[in-house]
């Protein structure tokens, strides 16, 4: 039988294998037995994952103290750039495919659904309320875009009062909250559906634009040999009770780096086309001035659609993990 701490040397009534003489084959095993005290057993599940990925890539790459200090260093430096402004480390997320893949699985979308996109790290909360037919951007150099869309459920009908938020970059690819100088916000805001699921607004043209290099995540592209740019989008977030939340994008066809995202956010069902104004649509809403329409049809999945899905996935993950599917809020756990 292996030795056990006695309480005077761990926690009480913790009985735990002694961590000596810990070495390349049994440390792991150590590290997730005392990461595993907690109550919390979804967090004991976490922690268990995390402590096996992270000792294997250590083992698997042969991990030198001088590249893990290096590391260490980078997100350090990632931390120290950060301000309520400036979301390096959401951007480390994003440059490495983990957004995407945290949203696709969070948010499991049902045939017909719209598809999510990453949120970004230009969110932001001072997004102000809109009315329909508003203009969200001050931009006066960019081309006048009217957007008019439509969010409707899974079996086509219109979902009224969704909380839309709406955002995205100015002519020269810079986002309200990067400029020092702003007044407030700009090239955003929040509207609502009515009766018939439709919600519309003007706009700009989304244009390419770089992501910003001047700090940590410059050296990880400069590294790694990638470009930092992301084709011409724009950002929506779905809010409405009964409804798993949808974040996505729409990117422009044709525009550069289309195919090629920075940051892995494009899918083929969120290109879209913009075409010249109709004169109906122009009368009716009185845009005499504005060229360009946008047009796109939103599903939203409903949250027990979402959940069922959910539940599907995390039941067979458990299962190739060769453990019994116990699931805790739609995601997998641990008994113990």
């Amino acid at each position: 039988m292996a030795s056990t701490n006695s309480t005077t040397n761990g926690p009480p009534n913790a009985q735990l294998p002694i961590a000596i003489d810990l070495d390349i084959d049994n440390i792991t095993e150590h590290v997730i037995n005392r990461c595993s005290q907690g109550r919390d057993p979804r967090m004991k599940f976490i922690f268990e994952r995390l402590v096996t990925h992270i000792h294997d890539f250590a083992r698997e790459t042969r991990l030198s103290t001088d590249e893990w200090r290096a590391g260490l260093d980078w997100l350090e430096a990632c931390g120290q750039i950060c301000t309520e402004n400036r979301k390096e480390l959401i951007t480390v997320s994003d440059i490495l495919g983990l957004s995407t893949l945290v949203d696709e699985i969070d948010h499991p979308k049902p045939p017909g659904a719209t598809q999510g996109s990453i949120l970004g790290p230009f969110h932001s909360l001072e997004a102000e309320d809109k009315l329909n037919g508003d203009q969200i951007s001050c931009d006066v150099n960019g081309e006048p875009l009217f957007v008019f869309c439509t969010v409707k459920d899974t079996h086509g009908n219109p979902i009224p009062g969704a909380r839309i938020h709406v955002w995205e970059a100015d002519s020269h690819g810079e986002y309200d909250i990067e400029k020092s100088d702003r007044a407030g916000p700009d090239g955003r805001g929040i509207l609502r559906s009515n009766e018939q699921g439709e919600f519309y607004f003007n706009a700009i043209t989304p244009v390419p634009y770089p992501i910003l290099c001047d700090g940590p995540v410059g050296t990880f592209f400069e590294i790694s040999g990638r470009h930092q740019y992301r084709p011409a989008h724009m950002h929506f977030m779905f809010e409405k009770e009964g409804f798993d939340k949808l974040i996505t994008a729409l990117y422009l066809r044709g525009s550069m780096y289309r195919d090629s995202d920075a940051v892995f956010g494009v899918k083929h069902s969120l290109v879209v086309d913009i075409h010249e104004m109709d004169s109906e649509t122009a009368t009716k809403y009185n845009l005499p001035h504005v060229n360009k329409i946008l047009r796109y049809d939103f599903v939203l999945a409903s949250d027990m659609e979402a959940d069922a899905l959910r539940d599907k996935h995390s039941a067979a993950v458990l299962k190739a993990l060769g453990r019994d599917a116990v699931l805790v809020g739609h995601v997998p756990t641990t008994t113990s």
